[in-house]
């Protein structure tokens, strides 16, 4: 069987179905073999396409590429033909190790656009050349985009956004270099707001706890922008935030001391304007958390500082030497409640999370569940009773159990659970991981892409600067989620024995449920979940509602 001398491939990162298309670069390619290097006697069955549409050139892990390494690894065609360089790697590591494996069986590599050919000497050494040049250019617009950053930070501009409380977006106009006008926006006070922030750090280093500084809140009335009390986080959130801190030498000495990205020199802080912090959140993470603050770059802004540097980096200090902040609701998955954050509390609506009685016993050896309400106000928010945690699941448990036994529709939610554990048993964790590691890849490659067109507004650059700085930490953090996946993986026939042994185990719900060796708390709670749709708490009694389907 004669296999194809010629091989084609061509990639392009977004699809426009115009300009070097996919399409378009094979067939130039097709072109060129067929009046440079077969004089016009090849014919398609000597030629093979491959077409890579929507993937980026940030490395070669590309499914048609991948195909591709593998069919010239068993078939040795003569050449590799691409329409531009940049079409198989701007990487320098992964194009050489390609020339390499193609010099290693004999293959010359072709590309007719910078007309290089890797059969001829010149045409191999200019071929490194050119790829130390396209991973330049990639680092340079990496680099580029860091600087778009820092020049719109030194500006002190408020580039939009949910306003800190204190403050509301002002309007002013400004002109620019080349004559034109155009609006920007900075911070403009608010005298009612900015008295809740004085009272914010002021209790807050008095108590040294968010949660005292939400009690005391609650009981003087003290409320949000939105009407409701302020929650922990955003309490804690007004505590961290630079724009209420003054651009005097303390700000200056901390924010260098947390080794921030500082867009202005000691002899600037006079101690007039309010900072602004740039790059502070990672957005593409769920809630969107702030990075490390060697992350920021600061600036000063255009509005009046509020707090002085030595009382805001003194607030900070308190919440970076982790000193307790209060009683902090308990999370809904714990180590040992079943029922944390399923139960209703029906005086005020909130759920109930389970909290150790002791701070000494984080094991839950002793715990209850206390109304979210509570936990943040007291009893002046809500009056209800605490339920002792290891009775309430005991008699949920029970309950579920003796269900079991009266109705038909347990059969088909245990066969539920079931296919659930073995469709968890048949995810890999790992490939999850690398799909989501290559969406990052090519987005922030696209985002790249677009900054080196130019002619972009400064708000839009600013944006999609903030998107790559977030796509390249997500890629790190999901690095590091894959190697971990990897080595849980190597425990899959454990994990499958498991799985299939709780699937036989569940035929036996009443004695799952009551025994405390069977399952474990995940399993029990994963079962409690699956019955249960809520749990009702009045204050004495606890009213269980089973689910219908």
């Amino acid at each position: 069987m004669a296999y194809p001398k010629y091989f084609i491939y061509s990639r392009k990162s977004v699809f426009t179905g115009k300009g070097e298309s996919v399409e378009n670069q094979a067939e130039m390619c097709r072109r060129y073999i067929l009046s440079k290097l077969s004089d016009g006697s090849a014919s398609d069955a000597d030629i093979a396409v491959y077409e890579d549409e929507g993937f980026s050139a940030k490395n070669t892990d590309r499914p048609r590429f991948r195909m591709m390494l593998d069919d010239l690894r068993k078939n040795k065609p003569d050449y590799l033909v691409c329409y531009r360089l940049d079409r198989i790697s701007r990487s320098v590591s992964d194009f050489s190790a390609l020339i390499e494996e193609l010099n290693s069986r004999g293959i010359s590599f072709v590309c007719i656009k910078e007309e290089f050919d890797t059969s001829k000497p010149m045409g191999k050494a200019m071929m490194y050349v050119a790829s130390v040049f396209a991973q330049l250019e990639r680092e340079t617009i990496a680099e580029r985009v860091r600087d778009n950053m820092l020049m719109l930070a030194r500006t002190g501009r408020w580039l939009g956004g949910n306003t800190p409380l204190g403050y509301s977006s002002e309007k002013v106009r400004e002109i620019i270099i080349d004559g034109r006008i155009k609006t920007a926006c900075k911070l403009k006070e608010n005298a009612e707001e900015l008295a809740a922030v004085d009272i914010i750090f002021g209790k807050f280093l008095e108590l040294q706890s968010v949660s005292g500084v939400s009690k005391y809140l609650i009981s003087q009335n003290i409320k949000s922008r939105s009407g409701k009390y302020f929650s922990l986080p955003g309490i804690k959130e007004i505590l961290r935030n630079p724009a209420y801190c003054t651009a005097d030498r303390d700000a200056f000495e901390y924010f260098s001391s947390v080794n921030a990205d500082l867009c202005f020199e000691e002899k600037d802080c006079t101690g007039e304007f309010g900072l602004l912090a740039y790059n502070k959140r990672d957005y593409q993470k769920k809630n969107a958390p702030r990075r490390a603050a060697d992350k920021w770059i600061i600036a000063i802004g255009k509005h009046r500082g509020h707090i002085s540097g030595r009382k805001w980096a003194a607030v900070q200090k308190i919440i970076e030497d982790n000193i307790p902040t209060g009683k902090k609701p308990a999370k809904t998955h714990n180590g040992y409640a079943l029922l944390s954050g399923l139960i209703r509390c029906e005086n005020c609506g909130s759920r109930m999370f389970a909290k150790p009685r002791s701070a000494k016993r984080p094991d839950g050896s002793l715990y209850d569940y206390i109304c979210e309400s509570k936990l943040r106000g007291g009893t002046g928010l809500c009056g209800c009773s605490n339920l002792g945690g290891k009775q309430a699941d005991a008699l949920v448990c029970k309950s579920i159990a003796g269900y079991a036994s009266e109705s038909p529709r347990i059969i088909r939610r245990l066969e539920r659970l079931k296919r659930e554990l073995k469709a968890a048993e048949r995810e890999s964790p790992a490939a999850a991981v690398e799909a989501a590691i290559k969406k990052c890849s090519d987005e922030a490659d696209n985002l790249i892409n677009t900054l080196s067109q130019g002619n972009l507004g400064a708000a839009f650059v600013q944006k999609v600067n903030a998107r790559i700085t977030e796509l390249d930490e997500e890629i790190k953090r999901l690095e590091a989620q894959k190697e971990a996946a990897e080595a849980e993986e190597s425990f899959a026939p454990e994990k499958s024995e498991r799985a299939a042994a709780l699937a036989e185990e569940l035929s036996d719900l009443k004695k799952c449920l009551v025994s405390p060796d069977i399952l474990s708390v995940w399993e029990k709670r994963s079962i409690v979940r699956l019955m249960v749709a809520e749990i009702v708490r009045d204050g004495e009694n606890m009213y269980i509602c089973i689910g219908r389907n």
